[in-house]
């Protein structure tokens, strides 16, 4: 039997709904103590920009352009591809005629197997990058290295990366130290939306002087964010990572950003003997 309604009730039903869906209700859900879940049933809405994020997020006292290169290496190879790859890294970093330098050169540990991992600066962006590859073109030691090197590889990408402009200037330091690198696919258009978030959460990740360097991409593959943690050894790093989730903010930070990432990577590396983040 279907149920009897009263006048009464269908009247309160009503008002009920008409509450519910009020502008005033809903504006108290996403401004309220409780608005975290509320806002987080819906996708957020990021205003129209009228220029590229690369403006807008990376540094504007520099003009630094960065590269990281992933090496696959044959196993066999890896000692002398290193030290191969010491001696030229070196040779480059010191000379003052290439406007590059090495940031960090990496073997990775946990991740991909038999892999290297260099970051190199070019102060001056794009030209300076165009005047190393012009005159790499003409050095004769460096042609018969790369020669050499590609007998010992199995595969090798590289990307074009800026720096976030809230994050440390990867600068040296001293060892020992693990490397954490965290690749974040985020998903095309959410590249805005990350560096607000990410404005706000380094700074519950940087009392341990952890933070190394952050960046994103602008040739290669796109979308693509590298966060670059240094920490003394494993132990450290779990010590570490818990301690951030003590911090009053950080659970909104990761609320907020995991939902525009499509995948990620985690990448743990000790650094090369030449490289200036040891």
């Amino acid at each position: 039997m279907a149920p009897s309604w009263s006048l009464s009730a269908l009247k309160n039903q009503r008002q009920l709904c008409k509450n519910v869906c009020s502008p005033l209700f809903l504006r108290s859900l996403t401004e309220g103590s409780d608005a975290g879940w509320f806002r987080s049933m819906f996708p957020h809405k990021v205003e129209a920009r009228k220029d590229a994020h690369s403006n807008l997020l990376s540094k504007k006292e520099t003009s630094n352009l960065y590269k990281i290169q992933f090496h696959n290496v044959k196993p066999e190879c890896l000692e002398a591809y290193n030290s191969l790859s010491v001696e030229v890294q070196t040779k480059l970093h010191c000379d003052k005629d290439y406007p590059c330098e090495v940031v960090g050169s990496w073997n990775t540990w946990y991740g991909e197997q038999d892999q290297a991992v260099h970051l190199w600066r070019y102060s001056g962006g794009y030209p300076a990058l165009t005047e190393c590859l012009n005159k790499l073109k003409l050095n004769k030691e460096y042609l018969e290295f790369r020669k050499e090197r590609s007998k010992m590889l199995l595969s090798r990408r590289n990307q074009l990366l800026l720096e976030f402009s809230f994050w440390n200037e990867p600068t040296p330091r001293p060892g020992p130290n693990i490397y954490e690198l965290r690749t974040y696919r985020l998903q095309p258009g959410t590249m805005i939306e990350w560096g607000n978030h990410w404005a706000r959460a380094i700074k519950y990740r940087q009392e341990n002087n952890e933070a190394v360097g952050g960046f994103f991409t602008q040739i290669g593959e796109l979308y693509v964010v590298h966060h670059l943690w240094a920490y003394t050894d494993l132990q450290s790093r779990q010590e570490t990572r818990n301690a951030a989730w003590l911090k009053e903010g950080w659970d909104a930070s990761v609320h907020y950003t995991v939902p525009l990432i499509q995948s990620m990577e985690s990448r743990i590396m000790y650094p090369m003997k030449n490289s200036p983040l040891q």
